[in-house]
């Protein structure tokens, strides 16, 4: 089948690399081009939102796999769907919220395909009490290296190893992933302001249990007795009789917001230490002391920067680095440690969110464990930053924690194992199931997730 010699990089812009990109059209194209990756393999990609090179491939192959995007059946009393990888969380709600269903995890994107949710077992606002995506699919179809088509069932290594495993153990076709229910497609959501990093964590530990969805939104330029202030925001999805009339009419459309794209060309320091400090100062002020029953769209809760295509050109031609770590619970000093030392390092981070995760999943590389996880972005051009993240890498290890190799474009491979203790099994299995290395991506040569030693 046809393919061209593209440039291919992540959501952050960082790093691109060259490689063939195929388009399959059906199972047996996606099948045909496993069989001719060549040498340096291939890997499959969905809608590019991995922020570094999950699913870039220097040299070998890159399966662009969002023409395989079907949604087969829907379960409407039951609540499942049947789809191909390449449906994106976007056109799922479409299609299933006026059947009044809903995705049972979304990141902070809806332009997130299936396949991607599962190989990189996403997580969200609702992660203390449903967990991340994996643990909603209840089978998926697997096209593996030996060019052979699996039913994958959860409870077995191979779901475990595929959950997480950012496509190395081959190409999801299909899944069917169980859905949430709702009354209506609005949230109703309450909004607070913390006064520091204590407080904050002190009113998550306390209340996250009476809430479906919460996050909070940090300022990491605050010092001093500010340090770690906050917007907590927390909701459900409002229940019929909380809608005021007019809304009750069509209590389950989905019209997301849209505004003029991000311009190709942004001057080079937009986004530096002044005007992330102001945008910050602005941001927290303007955000009521307490407010409660908010009605907000499900876009403007789950997915406020979609409505700005090409968001991610705002940093510049330089791109940005997308940080993510999670500490376990009892761990809160290192938390505090971290958060201090990003503040001291004065990272210009607008972005950044605080978010407690409840059980983890049993994917060997999902990120998610029980504790507290901040992620950040911050623009590659920063100085010193190289240096400074490898010391954080260091203190998130010591302190039992990871990082989320769905956005990481630059962890040094040693302190893999110490993040993530299954690993070993990952690389055995890995080993069994495709000796080749047909699977292959630029995140796993960089992190040797390949070798067995």
């Amino acid at each position: 089948m046809p393919a061209d010699t593209v440039s291919v990089t992540g959501w952050g812009r960082t790093a691109p690399t060259a490689a063939r990109l195929v388009r399959p059209r059906s199972y047996e194209e996606a099948a045909a081009a496993v069989r001719e990756c060549g040498a340096r393999g291939g890997i499959a990609r969905g809608l590019g939102r991995a922020y570094g090179d999950a699913a870039q491939n220097a040299g070998g192959a890159v399966l662009d796999m969002t023409g395989l995007d079907r949604i087969h059946t829907i379960d409407a009393d039951g609540g499942t769907v049947l789809c191909d990888a390449g449906v994106s969380l976007h056109r799922l709600m479409e299609v299933l919220l006026p059947l009044g269903w809903f995705v049972p995890v979304t990141p902070g994107t809806r332009y997130v395909t299936v396949g991607g949710a599962i190989g990189a077992d996403i997580h969200g606002k609702n992660h203390h009490g449903s967990g991340s995506f994996a643990r909603h699919v209840l089978s998926f179809e697997l096209l593996t290296a030996d060019g052979e088509i699996r039913t994958v069932d959860p409870g077995t290594p191979l779901f475990d190893a595929t959950s997480g495993g950012m496509g190395l153990t081959g190409v999801i076709l299909k899944a069917t992933v169980r859905l949430q229910p709702v009354e209506t497609s609005l949230m109703s959501v309450d909004t607070e302001r913390a006064a520091d990093l204590d407080d904050l964590m002190a009113r998550i530990t306390a209340t996250d249990h009476r809430y479906r969805y919460s996050v909070a939104w940090i300022d990491l330029l605050a010092r001093g007795t500010s340090m770690g202030r906050s917007v907590l925001t927390r909701g459900d999805h409002a229940p019929l009789d909380s809608l005021p009339p007019r809304a009750r009419r069509h209590p389950l459309a989905f019209r997301p917001s849209q505004f003029p794209a991000a311009p190709a060309f942004v001057p080079k320091g937009l986004l530096g230490r002044s005007t992330v400090g102001l945008f910050n100062e602005l941001w927290y002020r303007k955000a009521p002391r307490a407010r409660a029953g908010e009605l907000q769209k499900i876009s403007t809760f789950f997915h406020p920067l979609d409505g700005v295509p090409h968001w991610n050109r705002i940093y510049g031609r330089g791109g940005f680095v997308q940080y993510q770590f999670v500490v376990g619970h009892g761990q809160e000093e290192a938390l505090r440690r971290i958060v201090e030392r990003i503040s001291g390092h004065r990272c210009p981070s607008f972005l950044a969110v605080l978010k407690r995760f409840g059980e983890g999943d049993p994917g060997w590389l999902s990120f998610p464990m029980p504790g507290w996880t901040l992620a950040l972005d911050i623009p590659a051009g920063l100085p010193g930053l190289s240096a400074f993240l490898d010391e954080l890498d260091e203190e998130v290890a010591g302190a039992g924690g990871r990082v989320y190799l769905a956005k990481d474009s630059r962890l040094r491979p040693e302190l893999l194992g110490d993040m993530y203790p299954r690993l070993a099994e990952f690389r055995a299995l890995r080993a069994e199931l495709d000796p080749r290395g047909v699977f292959t991506s630029d995140l796993s040569r960089r992190l040797n997730l390949q070798e067995l030693s």
